[in-house]
């Protein structure tokens, strides 16, 4: 049996620049040419909407994809052809789009053959890529590797937002395919030399028989594992809170505060800067507990679990802040209390994203592909879920309160709620240290299984 080998700095990061392509495709193909769809060709603004959503719903994949990577214990053939499949449908989506302004009915059956391919290969990849980071990574680093994978994500993001943008001035429609291409190929490029003999050397220790049976036998198996099941549902309810208010706070901004399109934008940018400044905190907190191990009172910093639970907490009392703004828009500090939502926020994921890496090594083994396709899949439901339930929720309840100041702080309400049963669920989920034995006081029994 093979010791598996594990990655330091520079192969996490070239990893995070796979991560960065993955986002640079999804930006364009979600964000940029719905733009285009609703502004430039004049569609309904719900035809777009469906579309994204296709792409969370086909990610339900995400489990099978996982198990592909248990049968083979390799990983960068997923994250290859991942990469190609998204990178196809991310031109085909930006051809379809410029086919519905002359034929929309062929063009919308493009798209949803395109939006069905970016779905598809933002799993096989997406979820290989974390798959080979938790069997790669060393426990006390997945912290601080999560932070570097999602914060060059965040980097490919921007960077393809920012350089589109202005690729795209004067827009033509040759222009969009031509910057689609131009994205797409740079992507897979990118991504075929980073995993350049990446997963070199001794593979991963499991594998092989272990893995071999059935994939829906080897569902079962991981549902019925009860930790695996309970990060199940953590992730699919936090992610649920998490993506809900993503598409209500500027709306909420201009509408109860007055504010304006650009300091609304500006809001968004506050926010972001705090998730970042929340991630961070998670990484170098985790790596202090790991370098000074002897200093005890370092060691709750280590507790990925830990900053999950009081990254939901302290989302939750953000979103109750903001819900209390409503009667008081002039003199409510709303910027601080957006900065402080972002930084519960960014706590949260980078808790939730390690303890999805920690957890999946968990169990029988050979299944952490299983494991983490599942949670993938959770979080992709989410999302989809969240950003139509948000939106519907704030429109419900505007039309049944009248004033916007109250509706909205009732579905802010309604996601702290969320917040805090996530809260409760990610401290039912066991930690890695020894459990105690099932006589002992209930305070030490405090979040065992």
């Amino acid at each position: 049996m093979h010791t598996r080998a594990t990655f330091g700095w520079g192969r996490v990061a070239r990893l995070g620049l796979v991560q960065a392509c993955i986002g640079a495709v999804v930006v364009l193909t979600t964000s940029t040419l719905n733009r285009v769809m609703v502004v430039e060709l004049a569609l309904p603004a719900v035809l777009p909407g469906l579309l994204v959503a296709l792409h969370y719903a086909v990610q339900f994949v995400r489990p099978r994809m996982g198990h592909g990577t248990d049968l083979g214990g390799r990983h960068t053939p997923w994250i290859r052809g991942g990469m190609a499949v998204l990178t196809s449908g991310g031109f085909l989506a930006a051809l379809a789009t410029v086919w519905m302004a002359n034929a929309p009915v062929a063009g919308l059956l493009l798209a949803v053959l395109a939006f069905a391919l970016v779905g598809v290969g933002v799993s096989a990849a997406g979820t290989a890529l974390l798959v080979l980071l938790t069997r790669r990574v060393p426990a006390p680093r997945r912290a601080a590797s999560a932070t570097l994978v999602w914060l060059l994500m965040i980097v490919g993001f921007a960077l393809t937002a920012g350089l589109a943008g202005r690729w795209l001035e004067p827009f033509t429609p040759e222009r969009l395919l031509a910057v689609s291409a131009g994205v797409s190929v740079l992507a897979l490029l990118g991504t075929l030399l980073a995993l350049h003999r990446i997963e070199d050397g001794p593979g991963p220790d499991a594998g092989g028989a272990t893995a071999a049976a059935p994939f829906r036998e080897t569902l079962r198996e991981v549902w019925a594992e009860p930790v695996a099941r309970r990060f199940t549902v953590f992730v699919f309810v936090s992610m649920l809170a998490f993506s809900a208010q993503d598409l209500i706070l500027e709306p909420f901004a201009g509408l109860v505060h007055g504010y304006s399109p650009g300091r609304s934008t500006q809001l968004s940018g506050v926010q972001h800067g705090g998730v970042l400044l929340g991630m961070l905190l998670v990484a170098g907190s985790t790596l202090l507990a790991a370098r000074w191990p002897a200093r005890r009172w370092l060691a709750p910093l280590a507790s990925l679990r830990g900053w999950a639970v009081g990254g939901c907490l302290a989302s939750a009392l953000a979103l109750l802040a903001l819900a209390a703004s409503g009667p008081w828009p002039q003199a409510w500090p709303l910027a601080p209390c957006v900065f402080a939502l972002g930084v519960a926020n960014g706590a949260f994921s980078i808790g939730a994203i390690g303890s999805m890496m920690r957890l999946a090594s968990e169990g029988r083994a050979a299944r952490e592909g299983v494991r983490m396709g599942l949670w993938g899949a959770a979080q992709a439901i989410a999302f989809g879920l969240g950003g139509v339930l948000g939106t519907a929720a704030s429109d419900i309840a505007r039309w049944l309160i009248g004033s916007p100041g109250p509706a909205y702080g009732f579905v802010f309400a309604l996601e702290a709620a969320l917040f805090l049963a996530s809260a409760v669920l990610a401290w039912r989920i066991a930690p890695p240290a020894v459990r105690p034995a099932p006589h002992g006081p209930l305070w030490a029994r405090v979040g065992s299984p």
